[in-house]
């Protein structure tokens, strides 16, 4: 069947859901709910038809925001809003590629409220993403960048009177961070940096659990208050560079107390949760995509993801 068996309404319906679930649940919600059947195959060539659509509009949109980065100190700040930035990666299964990354990012506005901090116990404001927006790209790491940059433009960070970035210790993230955003402060995830440090105690101690633990606990505190010292003289003294390099390269952006105090978020637990929604579409069991594909499919989930896709729909 060819598009114009469908009128734009439930056309639009169709790719929307198709961002959403499998086209084959697509066509059951379509039976039960809609009380119409839709062949998942129609389903499937309505998401592609609209997809390429929508995706060539995003590539417009990206290909018209300025490539020169906009340094904060001599933008005008015409906002107070508190941004937020984050990015990592995942992986998606491309017929005649094998397993490729999507590289996801996300922006968002910082907000704060009262609650009991899980780190120090303490109840005290604490950062919460919100409003959240996203982009993601099968490709090398520019492509992603002019993505996230035209996402981050859009959202207003480059002129945000205050912007951060949270993500994992992943080069390429800030190679990225400091090429966009080379005024925003950086942080690595502290549930990564604790990974870390329980790695490297196991190191230190291999044969003896009990120490790796008291050690562990001990230095816990110490890696929140950003006493990254008391963590690298051992590991170094012990002959274990192989820890102690991952804190000494981010000992500046292992400030933990005092970005919590500051208000920023120290978790980028914002993109690993729309990596995993990202995964759910695109990877479940047996799902294989042509490139093209797959590149439609992270437009539409992302759209369908922050609600930009009635917007988009529109535009396009």
């Amino acid at each position: 069947m060819g598009s114009s068996v469908y009128s734009e309404e439930l056309a639009q319906h169709m790719t929307w859901l198709a961002g959403l679930l499998t086209f084959e649940q697509c066509q059951a919600v379509f039976a039960r709910i809609g009380k119409r059947h839709l062949p998942a195959s129609s389903i499937w060539r309505q998401a592609a038809q609209h997809g390429e659509r929508l995706r060539g509009q995003v590539e417009r949109d990206r290909q018209q925001v300025a490539p020169e980065r906009i340094s904060l100190p001599d933008a005008p700040h015409d906002h107070r809003q508190r941004k937020g930035v984050s990015m990592d990666g995942g992986m998606v299964h491309v017929r005649g590629e094998g397993w490729k990354e999507m590289k996801v990012g996300a922006v968002y506005d910082v907000a704060t409220q009262p609650e009991r901090d899980p780190i120090t116990t303490d109840v005290m404001d604490m950062p919460h993403a919100v409003n959240l927006t996203y982009t993601a790209v099968l490709g090398e790491v520019p492509a992603f960048a002019q993505a996230l940059w035209q996402l981050a433009v859009q959202q207003q960070v480059p002129t945000a009177y205050e912007a951060s970035v949270t993500a994992d210790g992943a080069a390429w993230i800030w190679n990225v961070a400091a090429d966009l955003f080379p005024d925003s402060v950086q942080i690595v995830d502290w549930y990564h940096a604790r990974q870390h440090l329980s790695a490297a105690a196991q190191a230190l101690y291999p044969n003896h659990p009990d120490q790796a633990t008291a050690w562990l606990k001990q230095h816990t505190d110490a890696l929140f208050q950003g006493q990254l010292h008391s963590i690298t003289a051992p590991l170094d003294h012990a002959g274990l560079a192989d820890h102690s390099r991952y804190f000494h390269t981010h000992q500046r952006r292992m400030q933990y107390q005092e970005f919590r105090e500051d208000g920023y978020p120290i978790g980028s637990g914002t993109v690993e949760s729309a990596v995993k929604q990202y995964k759910a579409r695109l990877t479940a069991a047996g799902m294989r995509w042509s490139r093209v594909g797959a590149e439609r499919m992270l437009i539409l989930r992302g759209a369908v993801l922050d609600g930009s896709f009635d917007a988009l729909w529109r535009v396009a």
